[in-house]
């Protein structure tokens, strides 16, 4: 299993029954030595997915007094390649430890 951390429309149950095609199994958590900032997506199929034009993005400040909150959930490889298809290029998976000392991926301003 791998886990991704979101803390945007991935934690919406529509977005994870049209992408993974079931609801998935969170908890809260915490990343730190980021912040967040909206984005306006473009891209047709994330807009329908989410019905969202504005999107939350995180970026690195490296600032452990800069916390974001969201869900980590557990997903299968298979899961995670088609929230990778999801993600608009602005974008990036990179893997972090979370406050709860979970290891997961998360996605954050390229």
């Amino acid at each position: 299993m791998e886990r991704i951390f979101s803390y945007g429309t991935l934690q919406q149950e529509g977005v994870q029954l049209e992408i993974c095609g079931r609801i998935l199994n969170g908890k809260k958590d915490t990343v730190k030595g980021f912040c967040v900032k909206n984005i306006e997506i473009r891209d047709e199929f994330a807009l329908v997915t989410s019905h969202e034009k504005i999107h939350p993005i995180i970026f690195f400040t490296g600032q452990p007094k800069h916390k974001v909150p969201g869900t980590v959930f557990e997903v299968t490889h298979d899961d995670l390649l088609k929230i990778d298809r999801y993600e608009v290029d602005e974008y990036k998976r990179v893997e972090v430890t979370l406050i709860s000392g979970k290891k997961s991926w998360i996605y954050k301003e390229k």
